[in-house]
């Protein structure tokens, strides 16, 4: 194991200016943009340095750019870009416990420990999303009614304060800090290490069963029937309506035992900007209805890589250029078991009317509640899709956020980009416990963003 303490007080004694630098940043959405000073260390001792913020300027750490909407960005601030800080700092093989920097990726992991029989313990969609962003986050996988938020794997964090002070956190030390920082959107503070317990494989593939589902009661059926799958997710074609309303693909997997070639490292890319018109009502029903047929009528089983099967659209680089300059936004919520089979309905019948959707949609079951004060997860029902940013967005994402309310549900804030600030406070909460905990640590407000702004949060 690392000397951690020696590491902090070398950020005490040496630190370095910080270079400081105009720039431009967006969310993957690329609906939301933000311009800020930017600064990018290569070593921890420079933190320090970052803390002095010219022109007095707000702070936020941003990691890999993966949060979709304004989460991590900062507007007429400052952003201190953590991407360079990606070393694993050690590993013990008879536990799985390793202890990371904030910048390396889940692409990182899976590229350091798969071939040795170890796999994150859960993973957003993307290996793209650094393991910092993935504390800020509390992400979440298709493991989740099984494993969890990322928050629950975590053993510890060292967390770097405003005032510059260095504070180990978790259950034992610091425990309100740390439920405020696990989900905390990057607002307590700057994670400069992060202790988490990776899960054993027996290979580096699960075996995938997909199946045609033809409409919502059978979808929901279907994933109470694979309750104890490890790995369960569904495709869900947000535009059909009337008895096809709710069709999709249902995937549950399990491990290998038996690996499969890995593959190709290097991506494809999305070509170039989509014209707006592309995706719209038509071009999007047909391909849903050509993508649902993909899967034969009686099932199939593959054997899958899992890079593969967790990140399948990093396949495709830059592919949110798939919307075009304007970008799109991504509703994603969580809606609790009982209201939440009336409510999904009733989000799936709003999306089909408006025609406002991409074919990007997916349905998950969620299980225990996170770890953090601001953390995402309920056990229930988790439906995310992409909607293009064309007129009428805000409308539909209005209505979109009032189902899920008024079924105690939640919006995820990682996706966010058009939730209300009442809609956040009745969604949330403790949110006030949070806010309590934040001012402790960051009584002048050095720390904020645009999305902390929007929620009055800030």
């Amino acid at each position: 194991m690392p000397d951690t303490m020696t590491e902090h007080r070398a950020l005490a004694v040496a630190p370095r200016t910080a270079a400081w630098k105009d720039t431009s940043l967006q969310g993957w959405g690329r609906s939301v943009t933000a311009p800020c000073l930017a600064a990018r260390p290569e070593r921890m001792r420079d933190l320090a340095a970052a803390l002095e913020v010219p022109e007095g300027r707000t702070l936020l750490p941003h990691g890999g750019g993966r949060s979709y909407g304004d989460q991590a960005l900062n507007s007429g601030g400052a952003a201190l870009l953590t991407t360079r800080l990606d070393r694993i700092l050690s590993f013990d093989p008879e536990t799985g416990v390793v202890i990371t920097e904030p910048g390396v990726t889940f692409a990182d992991l899976l590229e350091a420990f798969l071939p040795r029989g170890w796999l994150a313990p859960t993973s957003p969609g993307t290996a793209f999303a650094t393991i910092g962003g993935a504390v800020a986050n509390d992400v979440h996988g298709k493991n989740h009614h099984r494993a969890g938020s990322f928050g629950d794997h975590v053993l510890w964090l060292d967390l770097l304060l405003p005032d510059g002070r260095t504070l180990r956190i978790s259950d034992e030390e610091e425990p309100a800090l740390f439920r405020a920082t696990i989900g905390g959107m990057g607002l307590t503070g700057i994670v400069t290490t992060v202790c988490f317990r990776l899960q054993p494989v027996p290979s580096n593939a699960l075996q995938v069963r997909s199946r045609r589902v033809r409409d919502l009661d059978s979808f929901l059926a279907g994933f109470a029937e694979s309750a104890e799958a490890t790995w369960s997710v569904g495709w869900i074609d947000a535009l059909a309506s009337g008895r096809a309303l709710g069709r999709g693909i249902l995937e549950t997997a399990e491990p290998a035992e038996r690996g499969v070639p890995a593959p190709p490292a290097k991506s494809r890319t999305f070509p170039l900007e989509a014209p707006g018109w592309l995706l719209n009502r038509a071009t999007v029903k047909a391909f849903n209805a050509l993508y649902w047929r993909r899967v034969p009528a009686g099932g199939r089983v593959q054997t899958q890589h899992y890079g593969k099967f967790l990140y399948p659209l990093d396949a495709i680089l830059h592919w949110n250029r798939m919307y075009g300059r304007r970008g799109f936004h991504q509703f994603q919520c969580v809606l609790p078991f009982g209201p939440g089979e009336a409510a999904l309905r009733q989000l799936l019948e709003t999306i089909a009317a408006s025609g406002n959707a991409s074919f990007l949609a997916v349905l998950k079951v969620m299980g225990r509640p996170g770890r953090g004060l601001l953390s995402f997860a309920l056990p229930g029902y988790s439906l995310a899709l992409d909607i293009p940013s064309r007129p009428g967005v805000r409308e539909l994402y209005a209505a979109l956020e009032r189902i899920t309310r008024d079924a105690g549900g939640r919006i995820y804030l990682a996706k966010d980009s058009l939730l209300s600030a009442e809609g956040f406070w009745q969604m949330y909460p403790e949110a006030q416990r949070f806010m309590e905990i934040r001012a402790s640590v960051d009584p002048q407000g050095r720390l904020s963003s645009d999305m902390a702004k929007r929620l009055a949060l800030a």
